[in-house]
Formats: structure tokens, C-alpha cells, sequence
């Protein structure tokens, strides 16, 4: 392989990932207000990575069920 077609496929990758994490962000606001509200306020990032990591996870699972 190329690195042209690595670059490219590592590019691919790392898209996908922004675009997962920046859909589960959104729907987080949507579903889930007042944690974001409170994460923001207090400056902590924790209670808001661990729901951002439960709905990604539970996004997976939604997929693995149609495999």
C-alpha cells in the first residue's frame, strides 16, 4: 500500500469517529439537558463523557442486533 491510500484510510477513520462522537453529542443535548446543563456549569467533564461513552455504547449494541 501506498501511503496515499494510508493517509487516506487513516483520514476515513478518524471521520468517522468525529462524526459519531459529534452525533452522540447532539443527541446527549437533546435526550439528556439538565447533565450537559450540569457539566457545563460545574466545569467537570466526567459526568458528561460517561453518558457521551453510554450512548455510544448503546448505539453499538442497536447496531450488533441487525448483524
Amino acid at each position: 500500500m501506498t501511503v496515499a491510500r494510508i493517509s487516506l484510510s487513516l483520514v476515513g477513520v478518524v471521520g468517522v469517529m468525529a462524526v459519531a462522537l459529534a452525533g452522540a453529542t447532539i443527541w446527549l443535548l437533546v435526550t439528556q439537558p439538565v447533565t450537559v446543563a450540569d457539566a457545563v456549569a460545574q466545569g467537570e467533564v466526567s459526568p458528561l463523557v460517561r453518558a457521551l461513552g453510554a450512548a455510544l455504547y448503546e448505539a453499538f449494541q442497536g447496531l450488533l442486533k441487525y448483524l
